[in-house]
């Protein structure tokens, strides 16, 4: 028999939910050392499910074949390569690190080599504007290159610590990968059920979490590593030594809006100008503006379409941080952050225009429908065509 009295009721009730938050950050804390093996992990399904239903419709009673073979495919093309460009990055870095501190290049050289290739009125302009501590300047970069290759150098020694972790790190990742494709979508759809929110919220949520994970990856990451790749073969063919590191410093700054590659070629195209490489330095100007500048602009339609994309400067900002939290993945985690948080905002939003009996709120990153005309011309437009449809239904023979 149940108890008249609340306060027990309400006791079991808050003990279970004790319990409830006790258990989930337990949880949390064990995958914990994971999460960045199962964020990519999620990410690679997202990307490579369209490919696993290509495959799936060919062997439709064979699903964990069609998984396995996506797998084997996201192996070949994103992981091996990944691996392959990482040790030659890290080799390469090396070797220039090496090289600078044996005095074999020398920024002292390389800004003498530039001040003296300059105009007599460029000296005069530099120092109205305060731009002639050329000592000061060398110092500047010399500290910034050498600290950067000291970093990239120094993952060498922290990969071959860490392998065996990082092995294990990718081996969930792939294992969890599989799962995520064989069974993602039933997997999604508990999710969205077990969720303690509205069914509209929750899905919306879900909708934003996928297409801001497609957009970030197909519209930045993947037009990156084009552009890098573009950047560095454009070095390579000019002669410029450390093509590699180059093209994949460039592929870096491609990613952040305010900056882009020309913070890469246009100090090489100015150095070339300045020692005498006039034609060398007049490809890369040709290639920096025609070929990498607009790789953006002709693949980023092509790969993520209508998908959402976030203003530049909140681009930028979330990038950063997330950068700066989470490593490389914060290239990822930080625009779905945001994403996600203009989505929630936006949900509440209208949830409350709802309850006032105003219209929803539009989503401000959801560019085609911002386009669309406003509620009262198009109830106006409809009820000009309801006389229009009546009439035509009037005139039709009865019968037969």
């Amino acid at each position: 028999m149940e108890p008249s009295d609340p306060k027990p009721r309400r006791i079991e009730d808050g003990f279970f939910l004790a319990l409830l938050l006790i258990i989930s950050a337990a949880f949390a804390l064990i995958i914990e050392p994971f999460f960045l093996a199962i964020l990519w992990g999620v990410i690679a399904a997202i990307l490579f499910q369209p490919v696993y239903h290509m495959i799936l419709r060919s062997m439709p009673e064979w699903r964990s074949t069609a998984a396995g073979l996506t797998l084997l495919l996201i192996i070949s093309v994103v992981i091996v390569p990944a691996l392959l460009l990482t040790v030659a990055l890290i080799q390469e870095a090396s070797v220039f690190y090496a090289r600078f501190q044996s005095g074999e290049i020398s920024f002292a050289m390389l800004f003498g080599q530039l001040r003296a290739a300059m105009p007599e009125w460029s000296e005069a302009w530099l120092e109205r504007f305060g731009l002639n501590d050329w000592g000061g300047a060398q110092e500047r970069l010399r500290e910034g290159v050498t600290s950067s290759l000291q970093i990239i150098a120094g993952h060498a020694v922290t990969i071959g610590q860490g392998a065996f972790s990082m092995l294990i790190a990718l081996s969930v990742m792939l294992y969890l990968t599989f799962f995520l494709l064989r069974d993602g979508e039933a997997l999604a759809e508990r999710v969205i059920q077990k969720t303690p929110l509205r069914a509209g919220p929750r899905r919306e949520l879900l909708r934003q979490f996928v297409l801001v994970i497609r957009a970030t990856v197909k519209g930045s990451i993947i037009v990156a590593v084009v552009q890098g790749l573009v950047g560095g073969v454009v070095f390579w063919l000019l002669g410029v030594e450390g093509a590699l590191l180059w093209g994949v410093i460039m592929g870096f700054f491609s990613l952040l809006p305010a900056v882009g590659t020309g913070f890469v070629w246009v100090p090489v195209a100015i150095y070339l100008f300045a020692t005498g490489a006039v034609v060398e330095a007049f490809i890369l100007v040709f290639c920096g503006i025609f070929v990498i500048g607009l790789i953006d602009n002709l693949l980023r339609p092509i790969l993520v379409g209508r998908d959402t994309r976030m203003p530049d400067y909140l681009v930028l900002i979330t990038t950063l941080g997330g950068l700066q939290l989470f490593g490389f993945s914060g290239l990822v985690i930080g625009p779905v952050i945001a994403a996600l948080f203009i989505a929630i905002w936006n949900i509440v939003a209208g949830m409350r225009g709802a309850d006032e009996g105003q219209l929803p709120v539009t989503d401000p990153i959801d560019a085609p429908e911002a386009n669309a005309p406003p509620p009262a011309q198009r109830e106006k437009a409809a009820a000009g065509r309801a006389p229009r449809q009546t009439r035509k239904r009037a005139e039709r023979p009865q019968g037969g």
